[in-house]
């Protein structure tokens, strides 16, 4: 377990390795304490409630929308890779191309992670949503 701690904070090559799922699945996390975060800060007196607008594909695809000028072409690589990733389940109320967007979004923040690009996570946040 401490060798995973160690690793967390490390920015390590695994970044440029790691398959498109494993960035999403990273990205999808981020996104969500990223989220959290920021209600908790904002002293939202429901967080549970409010991070519903923000957590789902159809609300991701618009944020990665917003994104996508803003994106240097290493993050534009992650983001491709996690957008034409094979897709298996999408959510009912979301569009295969809004599913796409999504994930394409969660790898990107995956990506950061790994990278340990903490600032640029932060900063895409804020263009993310609209702040």
């Amino acid at each position: 377990m401490e060798d995973i701690i160690v690793s967390a904070s490390t920015p390590d090559s695994s970044a440029k390795t790691a398959s498109a799922a494993s960035l999403a699945y990273l990205g999808d996390a981020v996104w969500e304490v990223q989220i959290r975060l920021r209600l908790v800060r904002k002293g939202s007196r429901r967080p549970s409630e409010e991070s519903l607008a923000y957590v789902t594909a159809e609300a991701q695809s618009d944020a990665a929308e917003r994104l996508l000028p803003h994106l240097t072409e290493e993050e534009e690589d992650a983001y491709r890779r996690g957008r034409n990733c094979v897709h298996g389940n999408v959510p009912r109320h979301a569009t295969v191309a809004q599913y796409r967007r999504a994930t394409g979004l969660e790898a990107l923040f995956g990506y950061l992670a790994l990278c340990g690009r903490q600032d640029r996570i932060e900063e895409l946040m804020d263009l993310a949503l609209g702040q």
